[in-house]
């Protein structure tokens, strides 16, 4: 995954604008149909969570066990050093420590230093009427501040609604929403926890939280890769 094949530059901008970026196509129909088929192999994943269960919307979605699914980990993989610029830049505006190193396997061992040991990458199975409420995907103390969805289905063919949504407390004023449509094999980019906008006072963090919109028919799938793992 090259920077100038995916219009890194353009994309950097528009994460700095909005807070989420779309990717062009990445994966292809059948990639997107083997991955979201990995649902129904139970063993693959360490734990299921039912949304309406904990409140948190309808639903479900399981999180990976280790070792990763070959396609997930190169994502993962492939992504980091891509992301890692625009982390330590956000970092830097708001005067935060940045302990990201250049290696995804290295940080990945911080986090297991940390206690944070349970693999974060999670496959989302939506139907008819389910939701996932606005949140963050935090996990512990040591966070990366960016994040990447997957849409594995084509709107509008095997699913309707299901937008994704991201919502941002500015400074001293109003939420922004922002609704985005997954297309099949396209990533979106978007940030975990704040993100840096510019106030009277300089750059401040601007809160963010994202969630899904209810989908209407069909059924919905998505990859999300979380760059931290978890307590």
């Amino acid at each position: 995954m090259k920077p100038d094949e995916l219009g890194w530059s353009a994309l950097a901008a528009e994460l700095d604008e909005h807070g989420c970026a779309l990717t062009p196509q990445l994966l292809s129909p059948a990639g997107c149909r083997e991955l979201s088929a990995l649902y129904d192999e139970p063993d693959r994943f360490r734990a299921t969570i039912d949304l309406a269960r904990y409140r948190f919307g309808s639903g479900q979605y399981r999180y990976f066990s280790y070792p990763l699914p070959e396609p997930v980990a190169a994502l993962r993989a492939a992504f980091y050093p891509l992301l890692l610029p625009i982390a330590r830049d956000w970092a830097a505006r708001l005067r935060r420590p940045a302990p990201w190193p250049d290696d995804l396997g290295e940080w990945l061992a911080q986090c297991h230093e940390a206690g944070q040991t349970r693999p974060t990458p999670i496959l989302l199975r939506y139907g008819p009427g389910d939701w996932n409420a606005l949140h963050r995907d935090l996990y512990g103390d040591l966070v990366f501040p960016l994040q990447v969805v997957f849409g594995l289905d084509e709107p509008g063919a095997d699913h309707t609604g299901g937008e994704f949504l991201l919502v941002e407390q500015r400074p001293r004023a109003q939420s922004r929403g922002t609704s985005t449509v997954l297309p099949q094999g396209h990533a979106l980019i978007f940030t975990t926890r704040d993100r840096p906008v510019r106030s009277a006072r300089g750059w401040s963090a601007a809160p963010v939280r994202h969630g899904v919109s209810t989908v209407r028919t069909g059924r919905r799938h998505t990859l999300g890769l979380v760059f931290h793992d978890a307590a």
